[in-house]
Order: structure tokens, then C-alpha cells, then sequence
């Protein structure tokens, strides 16, 4: 009859790294699974934003409101940034990106506007704007009303 003494202290620790380097790997992936999920959230609202400001434009006589206005928060009281579904976007969109700064802006005469949100994976931003375009860019709006 053989007596078996079980498992050495080596033997243990070798077992234990390989599970910790294991677990290492699939948290890493996990984080990169959330950003890439959080930027989707992202561009799903900026684009819920595209398609509502077209709504607003065909709905207040050709404009997307009276004044220039650039604000970190995109809140408004005469453009399009003041419809309550393109500000629920607008949150939505914070929430996503940990209240990253957004860029809001309609041109003085109301033809024309842009919004860009900084995105969490790639370190890019992604921007709407009047002309349909809904792109990536690897620079911030600033004050254009065209997404570069």
C-alpha cells in the first residue's frame, strides 16, 4: 500500500500563479469589453440626436434655433439642444462616457449644428452634424458646426 502525502508548497504556489495570471487576462478583457460597449452606447444617442434634430428642423420652420451656443453641458432654452428628447440623448451620452465633455453647437443662424462627444476605447471623438455626417474624428469639435 502506497502513502500519499499530498500536494508540496511548490507545487501550490505554481497552481496559484497560473490561476492568477488566468484571472489577470479575463479582467482585461472584461474593461476592454466595457469601453467598446460604452462607446456603442455613445454613438447609438449621438445618432438618436441626428435623426431627432432633423425632426426639430422640419418642425420650427427650417432652423435648428436662433443662437450660437457652445456649452460643455448642451443645455439650451432656443435651439435645438432645448427639445426633451435630444436632451435625454445628451444625458445619455454623459452617462455613457463619465461626463466627458460634450460639444454643442448651432451656428447663429440656425442652419447648420454639430455635436461631438469624446469616446472612453479609442481615444477619439465622435461627431454629428447637420450635413448627415456622423464620423469618428480624432480631434474635439471645438466651435465648428461640421464635423472634421
Amino acid at each position: 500500500m502506497k502513502n500519499y502525502r499530498g500536494f508540496t508548497l511548490i507545487e501550490l504556489l505554481v497552481v496559484i500563479a497560473i490561476i492568477g495570471i488566468l484571472s489577470a487576462v479575463v479582467l482585461a478583457s472584461l474593461n476592454t469589453s466595457r469601453a467598446k460597449g460604452n462607446d456603442a452606447a455613445i454613438q447609438s444617442d449621438m445618432n438618436g440626436i441626428r435623426i431627432q434634430a432633423q425632426i426639430y428642423y422640419d418642425n420650427n420652420n427650417s432652423s435648428y434655433g436662433t443662437n450660437s451656443y457652445t456649452e460643455s453641458n448642451c443645455s439650451a432654452t432656443d435651439n435645438l439642444f432645448s427639445d426633451p428628447t435630444v436632451a435625454s440623448q445628451i444625458q445619455g451620452v454623459e452617462t455613457a462616457n463619465s461626463n466627458a465633455e460634450i460639444v454643442c453647437n448651432v451656428i447663429a443662424d440656425g442652419t447648420e449644428y454639430a455635436v461631438s462627444s469624446p469616446l472612453t476605447a479609442s481615444g477619439s471623438y465622435y461627431c454629428v452634424d447637420s450635413s448627415g455626417a456622423a464620423t469618428t474624428t480624432a480631434t474635439a469639435l471645438g466651435t465648428n458646426t461640421q464635423c472634421e
